[in-house]
């Protein structure tokens, strides 16, 4: 049964402009997303989800008061909201403009275009990381957040893999051996492709604002960065960084290692929310 009609009350007391069986309904890892035409409703996939949403009401709130350039969301209900029957459900409102499509970036001008729009965007992610208001509100990665990771993937994804799935992990855990603990910039946490709007205007792109912040905290942009790589490929990557003031020698090899760590990621966050689906993508190459 689909959202539209499990929900219908709610969706059409929450979005009384729009007919609910012409509703768009997008799933994320940890939310399904119903797009009406001028907001937007979270409902949360699992319990975990449900119970982060006053964090994530919290930092929207505070990113939606910087000047990053581009459009944030900004909770139109209260962070505690429940229907009559409990459902946990959160409004932002919609901001406009649609993800890229790869093949926009066959075009050299394209190309060099939202190369330069990811570098300004960076770069106030970057800046806004020296807010103290902001760093007193968004969470900070813990100095061993690596070392746990590995062990936890091991402790609690070891025994859903292969043989082979086992051996491919360690290597990529091995990577992250030896990462710096770096704090400096607000990091996204999941800036791949489908969290991207973009409006067209002469034909280029224009970036028009930033999704699903659920993940944000302070930390390394090398993880933003390897997110942009997944999501876009290598040319680029390439480009964003010859643009950028990029003085950290290290960091090539910090996107490396922290992209192989992607599916993993995946995985151990959604066995700890119990999301089977989520759980057996993140785990598909190491079955």
């Amino acid at each position: 049964m689909s959202i539209r009609t499990t929900h219908r009350a709610l969706l059409s007391r929450l979005l009384p402009d729009d007919e609910t069986d012409g509703l768009v309904v997008r799933q994320g890892q940890f939310h399904i997303v119903v797009i009406g035409s001028d907001r937007v409703v979270c409902l949360p996939r699992t319990r975990a989800a449900a119970a982060r949403l006053p964090e994530r009401v919290a930092a929207l709130r505070t990113l939606a008061r910087l000047d990053l350039g581009f459009r944030t969301p900004e909770p139109l209900s209260q962070s505690g909201a429940h229907d009559i029957d409990g459902t946990p459900f959160l409004v932002l409102d919609r901001i406009p403009g649609e993800p890229l499509e790869t093949d926009a970036l066959d075009d050299e001008r394209v190309l060099d275009t939202v190369a330069a729009q990811y570098a300004t965007l960076l770069c106030s992610l970057a800046r806004a990381g020296t807010d103290e208001t902001v760093r007193a509100v968004l969470p900070q990665a813990p100095e061993d957040r690596w070392r746990r990771f590995a062990e936890d993937v091991r402790a609690e994804l070891f025994q859903l893999m292969s043989d082979s799935g086992r051996l491919r992990a360690e290597r990529e855990l091995a990577a992250l051996d030896g990462l710096p603990h770096v704090t400096r910039a607000v990091v996204h946490g999941d800036l791949g492709a489908e969290n991207v709007l973009w409006e067209w205007t002469h034909g280029l792109p224009r970036l028009s604002g930033v999704l699903d912040w659920d993940e944000v905290a302070l930390g390394d942009p090398a993880e933003d960065l390897a997110a942009i790589g997944a999501g876009y490929g290598r040319e680029l990557l390439g480009r964003l960084l010859a643009l950028g003031d990029w003085s950290d020698h290290g960091l090539p090899a910090r996107i490396t290692a922290i992209r192989g760590t992607f599916a993993l990621q995946q995985a151990l966050s959604a066995i700890r929310d119990g999301d089977e689906e989520e759980l057996a993508d993140g785990l598909a190459d190491y079955r």
